[in-house]
């Protein structure tokens, strides 16, 4: 597939959201596991939970989801959800553990500052472009927005993506540490990364 053989829309299709919150578990089981596994309920939590206003896609010539790009506003972001949707896939008291692990990772918005929350792309399609393309559709979002900046999270143990975003013009603006965390995780650090729209 030639590096054009594929469309940016905003948003995702209806049709592509059970596919995207697969692709998404597939990019983020590692990080989430032991909050949202397993992976049955993970797939149909996220499903429950996406948002496909916040976020750009990228689909082929046949109309199939190659990638997701999503994002966070203080209006809202592509994974959000509410302590009632972790009770309907997970009931009350599993809810409640894993609402307070996935505390740990939450982040949020800055004024000024469009946060990217998550980017998956097909393992056929990668290495085609399409993850640069859906970066950059975040930065036009941002223009779009009229913000200053687009903000991602990069963990140690991606160096692939970290690579491509600096690649794009992202620079590490902080680090954070799990320290004992690491062991629920699966990483240690995660770097902030920023690039000037």
């Amino acid at each position: 597939m030639p590096e054009h053989d594929f469309s940016i829309e905003r948003g995702v299709r209806a049709a592509h959201l059970a596919p995207a919150a697969s692709l998404f578990w597939g990019a983020f089981g590692a990080k989430l596991g032991f909050a949202l596994g397993p992976d049955r309920k993970a797939e149909a939590f996220l499903h429950r939970v996406m948002d496909p206003a916040y976020a750009v896609s990228a689909v082929d010539r046949e109309g199939a989801l190659l990638g997701v790009a999503g994002f966070k506003t203080p209006e809202g972001g592509f994974v959000g959800g509410e302590w009632a949707d972790l009770v309907a896939i997970y009931g009350r008291i599993s809810a409640t553990w894993r609402a307070g692990t996935l505390s740990i990772l939450e982040r949020d918005c800055v004024p000024g500052i469009l946060l990217m929350d998550g980017i998956f792309v097909t393992p056929a399609a990668r290495g085609r472009g399409v993850g640069s393309s859906l970066l950059e559709a975040v930065v036009a979002e941002a223009v779009r927005r009229d913000l200053a900046a687009v903000r991602l999270d990069v963990i140690d143990t991606n160096p692939r993506a970290r690579a491509l975003y600096e690649r794009r013009g992202f620079r590490a603006v902080d680090e954070t540490r799990l320290g004992l965390l690491r062991h629920i995780f699966g990483f240690s650090s995660s770097a902030e990364m920023h690039r000037p729209v």
